[in-house]
């Protein structure tokens, strides 16, 4: 009788069912790492692309993963309006500006006054430079000469206009030691101080509030000390309709530089500062148009001496 033959248990064959799992993985870890990849670009255009792109490929019924980082990933957007309101509001007070300028212009072509008034339209405002001669007699802070005749021109200018008016005195190198005047610093001040008093006394209707007055001295030169013709040019006081646009961050106007500082509107109880060149020089701020507190004023207190 034959034997029957058993089969011999044997290891069961590796099959490729791991395939299926592993191409799996992968499939996931390259989504990932394309996701991973795609987060990181700011562009809204490639990650709506990859949201679709995944969306075909798993057949994901539901609002995608990536749909609502749209917002988030693109750059914030600048309003249209406000920029447009801003450009039109700049290139109006420029027209504005280049206006009075001609008319102010015009009347010194007129009146020939070219050796004595010049002005300079910038990105900042309106310059109106005025030379000594032309206001005050040498060494001396009261107006005389053609004062009388352009002091009243340059205030109604001014009244048509909303902006700010800095004025500020220069001198040239040349010291001066009188009991009026100590030093340039004095002399600078007390005709930036004069010449606004000037103007509002010839327009009554301007606002003090708009006005500010500083002292140079000699430290803002537009020209060389070298030569008479230098020094003339640098004796000056000059005028400076500020852009509105350029006060609507900051509405005073600091005393830097070694500069010495006078408000029209200051309050009487303002504490006086030097600051530097001016510090050195002895200048102290000046309050309320020419009224200057005292320590023992309300509020005040005494600014440390320089050494």
């Amino acid at each position: 009788m034959a034997r029957k033959k058993h089969a011999k248990p044997h290891e069961e064959e590796a099959g490729e069912a791991w395939l299926l799992p592993y191409s799996d993985l992968m499939t996931l870890l390259l989504a990932l790492f394309i996701a991973l990849f795609a987060m990181s670009q700011t562009d809204s255009s490639k990650m709506q692309a990859l949201a679709q792109a995944f969306t075909a490929a798993f057949n994901m019924g539901g609002p995608s993963f990536f749909s609502g980082m749209g917002p988030s990933m693109s750059m914030p957007s600048t309003p249209s309006s406000g920029a447009e309101s801003s450009n039109s509001a700049y290139m109006e007070e420029n027209e504005n500006l280049r206006e009075a300028q001609e008319k102010l212009e015009q009347y010194i072509k007129e009146n020939n006054l070219e050796d004595q008034v010049s002005t300079e339209l910038t990105e900042d405002g309106l310059m109106i430079r005025l030379k000594e001669k032309a206001l005050f007699a040498s060494g001396s802070a009261s107006l005389q000469g053609q004062a009388e005749q352009i002091v009243p021109v340059i205030a109604a200018l001014l009244s048509s206009l909303p902006e700010r008016v800095t004025i500020s005195g220069h001198t040239d190198n040349v010291p001066i030691s009188t009991a009026q005047f100590p030093s340039n610093w004095e002399l600078s001040s007390s005709r930036a101080v004069n010449l606004m008093r000037g103007l509002m006394g010839a327009q009554p209707s301007l606002n003090p509030a708009r006005f500010s007055a500083l002292g140079y001295s000699e430290y803002r030169p537009i020209a060389s000390n070298d030569t008479e013709e230098g020094r003339a040019q640098n004796r000056r006081v000059e005028v400076f309709i500020a852009r509105s646009m350029r006060f609507s961050q900051d509405d005073s106007i600091s005393a830097s530089d070694g500069q010495v500082k006078t408000s029209a509107n200051a309050p009487s109880n303002a504490m006086p500062t030097s600051t530097g060149t001016g510090a050195q020089a002895g200048s102290s701020e000046i309050m309320g148009a020419a009224q200057r507190p005292t320590p023992n004023s309300p509020g005040v207190v005494p600014a440390p001496l320089q050494r």
